[in-house]
């Protein structure tokens, strides 16, 4: 059924780009904004939603392609949940390192135990046909999917570990800070055993669909749009994740504000806030469905500034400086008592990453330039986890729209 459904949504997108005239793109509308979304080892598994920065529903149909490429790097550990409310509360009064936890079995020291290996340049592949319904509403139909690597050059060269550990070398960061060298580069080591015991592994160029997915937008009109030019989008989302490990679907809902600012010279300049929330697994489709994190709820919050130069002939250059906040992919207080276990002897740091940012809020900042023309789009962008979460590490994109046919 979903391969079928997949087909048809491919085919679609063909005829629609390939079978009639073409249309011009709105020059400008609002901030351009290419999928941000991290390529989380766990995200990729769930539809997330994308901050939507837009003035006004699209006058035309539009098909966007966005590719990006992320590095992530996790070594090997184990984490001990106890389930004695007793050993729970000892753990929660010694901080996370020092605690030390014995399981014998089950029946004795009672625990739920999980282990994780994330080593891989994981890339994202993302198609949406977006389409106007009436002035003030369009809706977007997404299909996204996945392929696991090695990042070796020419296809990686930003992201495979050769250049970041260059840049950790020569530039910031230390010498091999977290234990790349020490475990090899360029690798593709990627398992994950859930606490259902449940198995999760990914080799070398493995490629997968991660699902389709349908946004609606409204436009509604306000009087602040004229007054101050500031102009509000709310949506709907709705997710299918058509993967073997995580077949479910998902619902959110989203809040986006836009200030636009018209200046001299031919310049103008947009801020843009956008918060969202999102329902996991809300309905699942098995009942063996990899364990990705139990905290059944992502919330993003975005803030975007651009600033637009346009040409003599109309086209123009823009320049975006993107801050995006992410909740927990688990429940906090699972934090206050687990105990984990890696081989931080043998590295200098980063060995409890794997199970320990599944409890942190995700931080990242972006930067984005993007060239408009009348007949395309084309957006190119970077994306960098100051707080060194690993989850990834350093992403880069580029994002392509153009406009389809009547």
């Amino acid at each position: 059924m979903f391969k079928k459904a997949i087909f048809i949504i491919l085919a679609t997108f063909t005829t629609t780009l390939f079978g009639q005239k073409q249309d011009s793109l709105s020059i400008k509308n609002g901030i351009d904004n290419p999928s941000l979304l991290a390529t989380h080892h766990f995200g990729i598994f769930n539809s997330r939603i994308n901050s939507n920065f837009k003035l006004k529903a699209s006058k035309n149909k539009t098909f966007s392609f966005n590719y990006t490429s992320g590095n992530t790097f996790h070594p090997y550990v184990e984490s001990y949940f106890p389930k004695d409310p007793e050993v729970r509360e000892q753990s929660s009064n010694v901080i996370w390192y020092h605690r030390n936890f014995y399981f014998v079995d089950q029946e004795t020291t009672p625990a739920d135990y999980m282990n994780i290996v994330v080593d891989a340049v994981i890339k994202e592949f993302r198609a949406t046909l977006n389409i106007p319904i009436t002035k003030r509403q369009e809706i977007g139909i997404t299909l996204r999917s996945y392929l696991i690597t090695k990042g070796k050059y020419p296809f990686s060269i930003f992201t495979n570990d050769e250049t970041i550990e260059w840049f950790h070398s020569n530039i910031a960061g230390g010498e091999d800070p977290f234990g790349r060298r020490y475990y090899g580069l360029n690798k593709v080591n990627f398992e994950y055993l859930d606490r259902n015991g449940n198995t999760l592994k990914f080799e070398n160029n493995d490629f997968f669909i991660g699902g389709i997915e349908l946004s609606h937008y409204y436009y509604p009109k306000l009087s602040l749009n004229n007054k101050n030019n500031i102009y509000i989008n709310l949506g709907s989302h709705l997710g299918i994740n058509t993967s073997k490990y995580n077949p479910s679907l998902d619902f959110g809902i989203s809040a986006n504000l836009v200030k636009h600012l018209p200046l001299k010279n031919k310049y103008q300049l947009n801020f843009g806030l956008g918060a969202n929330v999102l329902r996991k697994n809300l309905i699942k489709f098995s009942d063996d469905a990899i364990d990705l994190g139990n905290n059944p709820y992502i919330g993003t919050f975005e803030a975007n500034t651009e600033v637009t130069k346009f040409t003599k002939k109309r086209h123009y250059n823009s320049l975006g400086f993107n801050f995006q906040l992410q909740t927990r992919y688990n429940k906090k207080e699972e934090a206050g008592y687990y105990n984990l276990r890696g081989k931080w002897q043998e590295i200098n740091g980063g060995w409890y990453n794997g199970v320990a940012t599944l409890y942190n809020t995700l931080s990242t900042w972006s930067f984005i330039y993007t060239y408009g023309h009348s007949k395309y789009k084309l957006s190119l962008f970077f994306k960098e986890d100051f707080v060194i979460n690993n989850a990834p590490d350093f992403q880069t994109g580029i994002h392509l729209k153009v406009p389809v046919f009547k």
